[in-house]
């Protein structure tokens, strides 16, 4: 006798809970569409209000998405965050230094990791926290996709993305958000720079709720 063991798999399809925190205009969320229900958490009251535009449908939170994570992580069935990456980044330690285009250096913001080893003892739903990649060796081992560091807890496969960033019109833009005329406190090629590109966005989101439908078990008669 011959055992094939078969797993059927498919997207979980139930209505759920999703906390989108340090949301920017929402380049995570593009591809999500609109059947879940969507909490979005943004310091940066222009960047909110660009997202709101974008994803009217969403509830959008001005205020502090460390905390809120704190305060309501029981409510949610998945959790995206994407923690400032500035101190973390290549960048900022090659443009650490002395003179008008440097910076001066700056300790790592550990909030990163306060979720990441939050969120993989506390909550029940599935997360993932997303960063660039660091310009020290990452202290809880991720999983790379493009420029990203991923943590999660459920795996993630290879998934090759373009970068969908043009110039266009003497403007930069992310395909699927046009920030033309919309107001920010912040430079348009920054903000679009830090989105994770919709597609990437999909993928994981796909990935997280991948669930094993079942499992059949197939006896084939090996004829001699």
């Amino acid at each position: 006798m011959l055992r094939l063991e078969l797993c059927v798999w498919k997207i979980q399809k139930n209505k759920m809970k999703i906390l989108n925190l340090y949301a920017g205009i929402g380049g995570n969320r593009k591809l999500w569409g609109e059947e879940h229900e969507v909490t979005a958490i943004e310091s940066n009251e222009s960047i909110a209000n660009a997202y709101k535009k974008f994803f009217p449908e969403d509830k959008i939170i001005i205020g502090d998405a460390h905390q809120y994570l704190l305060d309501h992580y029981t409510e949610f069935d998945f959790v995206w965050s994407s923690p400032p990456c500035p101190t973390h980044s290549r960048m900022r330690k090659t443009n650490t230094g002395i003179g008008e285009r440097k910076s001066p250096p700056s300790y790592p913001d550990m909030a990163l990791y306060q979720e990441i080893i939050f969120l993989t003892h506390f909550f029940k739903g599935k997360f993932v926290v997303e960063n660039v990649i660091s310009y020290y060796d990452a202290l809880i081992k991720p999983q790379i996709l493009n420029r990203h560091y991923f943590w999660s807890n459920f795996p993630i496969s290879e998934k090759e993305v373009k970068n969908t960033l043009n110039i266009r019109n003497g403007h930069r833009r992310k395909i699927g958000f046009d920030l033309s005329g919309i107001k920010l406190t912040k430079r348009k090629d920054q903000v679009l720079n830090n989105c994770v590109e919709p597609e990437l966005g999909l993928h994981i989101f796909q990935e997280a709720f991948k669930v094993e439908q079942k499992k059949v078990q197939k006896k084939v008669s090996q004829f001699k």
